[in-house]
């Protein structure tokens, strides 16, 4: 398979790329600065020219907080880029796999969302983040996922591994809840739903809930560190507040991939294990 990713040098994007090698594809990695994924006419002419089988597009602004104040950014990097990509594929036959996320949901549904589950974002970010999976289009696989770790990029793990190293005590919010993923299990996923040619939504993330404040205790259990150092904290109390409003529930039923026949990711607890030793 010929395989043109998108945000390729991101944390998501390199082990998409990376999976992708190593499963004998033809790769091309492009970033924002080979290939300017808002400008039509050079997504037009790149793909043209490269003319791949599937486009597994892990490029975004992801910064939640910067994009409450620069919603044009948001929606020119999340939305309109998307358009062109799809516009692409669409003249080029290639199969679109985009990447979302839990930030299209509100965050007040009492059980896990599935895929069905009507959006309702309430950041720049989630709204911007929704009109790029509008603009991928029914033939499209929308992937939704969250709290992405892994080896490459700034993530989370990263942040409580060097925050154990300089602080005793540590703070972590208890009151929002979601599924971590990680993307050495993620990436080959995508790349199943990309040589299937699957259309529709799925939600994809390894498997256990916990809260914010959970999962720092099993990053610091993982490293070795005391979890009783880490202290819950309610998102109220946070100083100074998040600009970007954040969902208290972000956990994905993964129920189209259950539906479908093929097997979920691991529980979580597995590839940060496996990450910790590798960042160490």
């Amino acid at each position: 398979m010929k395989v043109l990713v998108t945000g390729a040098a991101g944390q998501l994007g390199r082990d998409v790329v990376a999976a992708c090698t190593a499963a004998g594809d033809d790769v091309v990695g492009v970033d924002r600065a080979s290939l300017d994924l808002t400008e039509r006419s050079l997504v037009l002419g790149a793909l043209g020219e490269l003319r791949p089988d599937a486009v597994i597009h892990c490029a975004a602004w992801t910064a939640v907080d910067a994009c409450e104040a620069d919603p044009d950014r948001a929606f020119a990097a999340n939305a309109l880029a998307v358009r062109h990509v799809a516009e692409a594929c669409r003249r080029t036959g290639a199969h679109l796999v985009h990447l979302s996320t839990d930030y299209v949901f509100d965050g007040t549904k009492p059980t896990p969302y599935h895929e069905w589950d009507e959006p309702r974002p309430q950041s720049v970010y989630g709204a911007s983040k929704l009109a790029g999976e509008q603009e991928a289009g029914e033939d499209a696989a929308v992937v939704r996922t969250s709290w992405v770790c892994g080896a490459h990029g700034s993530n989370m793990v990263k942040t409580v591994l060097r925050l154990a190293q300089e602080q005793e005590r540590l703070r972590f919010v208890d009151d929002q809840r979601g599924h971590p993923t990680f993307t050495a299990d993620l990436a080959p996923l995508l790349r199943r739903l990309a040589v299937e040619r699957r259309p529709g939504r799925f939600h994809a993330t390894n498997q256990g809930a916990v809260s914010w404040y959970e999962f720092v205790r099993e990053v610091m259990a993982a490293a070795g560190h005391d979890p009783a150092r880490v202290e819950p904290v309610a998102t109220a109390d946070l100083v100074p507040p998040r600009p970007a409003p954040r969902p208290a529930n972000s956990v994905l039923d993964n129920a189209a991939l259950r539906l479908s026949g093929i097997p979920l990711l691991r529980d979580f607890r597995a590839p940060l294990a496996e990450l910790v030793a590798r960042l160490r």
